[in-house]
């Protein structure tokens, strides 16, 4: 590898800072050569042979200005959607699984770009009543769960027939063919189905819980999709920097369409939600209407 291959991976990798940012960086980057602020330890360690004195004097400017300062995080730049979900597919894979208790609720705040914003607390068994805003959502016990909201009250509180469904998913799948068959559904769905997919990648990764290999799978999965596109330097509903895998729109779409990007931060590759909204908050708690 010659030095321009060794810049090129390594700018690919780390990302470059804003212009703005550049010429500060530029001119502590030549302080530090010429010797001056000798008074602070070597930040630079200068290796024999030009090569990597030239690689090393790229990568000090191309990093110089922290992620938090510069409004992105690193390895952004020309960023490939199969490398972002691949990598988000890793950072799924090292969380801990964290089982709740039956009789937990999963608390989600969500952000939007406009509000109002969304609280839940959905019952981690589905056998409890949960909340969604300001609306109760009956909980499914011995086969029945009461209506509420109906805004008719000769309905309200009447049993109707149900099966609890849990925010908390053991039943998906582990690997990438198998959640890439379960989120087509059907062999013959698949041309022109993109959008859909991108939308039902979200609808997991939102308000429910998946174990830490079905999220990777999920991941995996979405980075097979053909047409994706991965936006550099986006925002997520809560104004959070990150990088965006955007879903085309579905063939035969309306003209309003617009294709669904999910957000995920450009530094860890951690699912943070989309253009239009963030999840700030998800976690367990004990009751209804409690935060963290």
């Amino acid at each position: 590898m010659d030095e321009l291959d060794l810049i090129r991976t390594r700018a690919e990798t780390v990302g470059f800072a804003p212009a703005e940012h550049l010429a500060p960086a530029r001119e502590r980057l030549l302080a530090a050569a010429r010797g001056e602020r000798r008074h602070r330890p070597r930040r630079w360690f200068w290796l024999a042979g030009a090569s990597i004195g030239l690689a090393a004097a790229i990568t000090a400017v191309v990093a110089l200005t922290p992620a938090d300062q510069v409004g992105v995080g690193a390895g952004v730049a020309h960023a490939d959607p199969v490398k972002v979900l691949t990598a988000a597919a890793n950072t799924a894979l090292k969380e801990p699984a964290k089982p709740p208790r039956p009789d937990q609720f999963l608390y989600v705040k969500t952000e939007y770009t406009i509000p109002p914003n969304r609280e839940v607390w959905l019952s981690v068994d589905g056998t409890r009543d949960s909340l969604i805003g300001s609306i109760k959502e009956g909980g499914c016990r011995n086969g029945k769960a009461p209506m509420y909201g109906t805004n008719d009250p000769r309905f309200e509180g009447t049993l109707e027939d149900c099966t609890p469904r849990s925010v908390y998913r053991t039943d998906l799948p582990t690997t990438a063919d198998a959640m890439l068959a379960y989120l087509y559904g059907k062999e013959e769905d698949r041309v022109g189905r993109a959008g859909y997919i991108g939308k039902a990648v979200y609808g997991l990764a939102y308000e429910q819980v998946l174990q830490p290999a079905s999220y990777a799978a999920l991941f995996e999965a979405a980075a097979r999709v053909p047409g994706l596109k991965a936006l550099d330097h986006v925002t997520d509903g809560a104004g959070r920097p990150g990088v965006g895998i955007e879903f085309p729109v579905s063939p035969g779409s309306g003209p309003k369409a617009k294709p669904i990007v999910l957000v995920f931060d450009a530094t860890t590759y951690q699912f943070l939600g989309t253009t239009d909204s963030a999840v700030t908050v998800k976690t367990y708690v004990d009751e209804v209407g409690q935060r963290p």
